[in-house]
């Protein structure tokens, strides 16, 4: 008997819903991308901005606490303004001091405040879950098992609009071009009178902000979360993403994100790997990964540092 073929299920729908779960990996890549670029390192401590910033707004929201009770949109400034100063105070208190050492000390350095923040998340919260709500209600459209929701619609929007600024900055503006040469000859820059600890913090502050936008937008799709739930959730796809599209490009990580989205629900409507082990869309999706790294080593539309 001849099984007929569901084209919008086993298609659009994957196709649809795995291009919006990977703007939120695209996002958050955006963020390491961009210290990549700055400083050439990985940051593990990307997904902490987004998670402080979304445990921040839902405890204003709320008023938990000492906190005062404030209206959504202040809620969210809050957020904002929180994963921003994370940032911040990870370049100023971590990451200065070890600037010159090795890059590897200072990959290992973001793993540790990335376990810092999820170990005060969990003391401060416990284990149980806190909800934001999503900044726009209803839906886009709805056909088959699709749906589509304005949050949904704000998430792709939101990174269109944040890779295109991103990539506009380091190419159009002086800002930009210090950073990159901050991030190749930090003592040469220093000489012609650009200040490494400035750009280091602007980078860090970018960074934050990204990491923010993340982690709220991806606070209002889900009903609740918990402690660390941004770096459990899509730090490693997003890392993937950034490999996948370049690590020093921008519109590449925008692409990986959503490629890897993509592939991440093709995986899940595929039953017969599901029954053969768990996670079996994330092992397409290394496969995937180290397919391209093997044929193009820089990512696709990465460059050779």
């Amino acid at each position: 008997m001849v099984m007929a073929f569901d084209y919008n299920g086993e298609v659009f729908t994957p196709l649809v819903s795995g291009a919006i779960q990977g703007s939120i990996y695209g996002l958050l890549g955006l963020g390491l991308v961009l210290l990549y670029k700055g400083n050439r390192i990985f940051n593990f401590v990307q997904g902490e901005f987004g998670s402080v910033s979304a445990f921040m707004a839902s405890a204003v929201l709320a008023g938990s606490g000492f906190l005062p009770k404030l209206p959504y949109g202040a809620a969210i400034a809050v957020g904002l303004v929180a994963g921003t100063a994370m940032g911040l105070l990870t370049e100023r208190l971590v990451i200065r001091p070890l600037f010159r050492q090795p890059k590897v000390t200072l990959v290992v350095a973001t793993v540790g405040v990335a376990l810092l923040a999820i170990a005060f998340e969990l003391i401060l919260t416990g284990t149980n879950g806190r909800a934001l709500g999503p900044i726009s209600d209803g839906k886009i459209f709805q056909t088959g098992g699709l749906l589509v929701t304005r949050q949904q619609g704000i998430i792709v929007a939101v990174l269109i609009v944040l890779a295109v600024a991103s990539a506009a900055f380091f190419k159009l503006t002086q800002t930009g071009t210090a950073i990159l040469a901050v991030s190749q000859e930090p003592t040469a820059t220093s000489l012609v009178g650009i200040s490494v600890n400035r750009i280091s913090s602007l980078t860090w502050g970018m960074a934050g902000f990204l990491g923010a936008v993340a982690g709220l937008l991806l606070a209002g799709q889900n009903a609740v979360f918990l402690p660390g739930f941004v770096t459990t959730a899509a730090l490693i796809p997003a890392f993937t993403a950034a490999v996948f599209g370049g690590i020093t490009s921008l519109p590449g990580v925008f692409l990986g994100g959503v490629v890897i989205g993509v592939i991440e629900q093709f995986g899940n409507s595929l039953n017969f790997l599901a029954e053969l082990t768990p996670g079996a869309n994330r092992v397409i999706v290394f496969i995937t990964l180290l397919t391209v790294l093997l044929i193009k080593p820089a990512g696709l539309l990465g460059k050779e540092a």
